[in-house]
């Protein structure tokens, strides 16, 4: 289920340039971006426990759409499907407009912001294939739950969570500070 995928291994990436003199101002866009991908980690954290219960049987459909209901992404995104599909949709749009406008603009910065854009949009394919693949796994899921499909979903599930969260750390790390500087946010 995962093995055709190429995971990066997170120590090849670009070191992230240091920026000295940064006023508060120009911190403010880093911390945004912090702020975001805070929501993407609470709503993974939510989603993965949600799964586990459901796994372990812990819990019923109805408890589980329940729980889910309260969460406050769906509040504010149920327009766009299922539980796992907002998510998804909410981390695929943050990650296109990095990729068509944060990223072009910390690139035109200097070969070592280039470098690191370039790796960030590489390990949004790799994001973006998990996601596919989570989201297919769920249907299936639902189709026809059951042991095996709810160990796979939670495999890949997993896999999503590891990868998006280090990416998550490391681009905060390697661009935030940088879209102040440079007036990019």
């Amino acid at each position: 289920m995962l093995e055709d995928i190429e995971f990066l291994d997170d120590a090849t990436r670009p070191v992230p340039v240091e920026l000295d003199g940064l006023n508060e101002a120009q911190r403010a866009p880093g911390l945004h971006l912090r702020m975001v991908h805070d929501h993407l980690r609470e709503n993974m954290q939510a989603l993965g426990r949600l799964i586990e219960r459901a796994a372990a049987g812990e819990t019923t459909a109805a408890a589980v759409t329940g729980e889910a209901a309260g969460l406050a992404m769906v509040a504010n995104y149920r327009r766009f499907g299922n539980l796992c599909g907002q998510h998804c949709q909410i981390v695929n749009v943050h990650h296109s407009i990095e990729d068509q406008a944060i990223f072009p603009a910390i690139a035109a910065q200097g070969e070592a912001f280039k470098k690191i854009a370039d790796r960030l949009r590489a390990e949004h394919v790799v994001v973006h294939e998990l996601l596919v693949r989570l989201i297919d796994a769920l249907g299936d899921l639902a189709e026809a739950p059951g042991p095996e499909r709810f160990a796979e979903t939670l495999e890949l599930y997993r896999a999503l969570e590891r990868v998006l969260l280090s990416h998550l750390g490391y681009e905060e790390a390697a661009i935030g500070d940088a879209l102040g500087y440079f007036d990019i946010a």
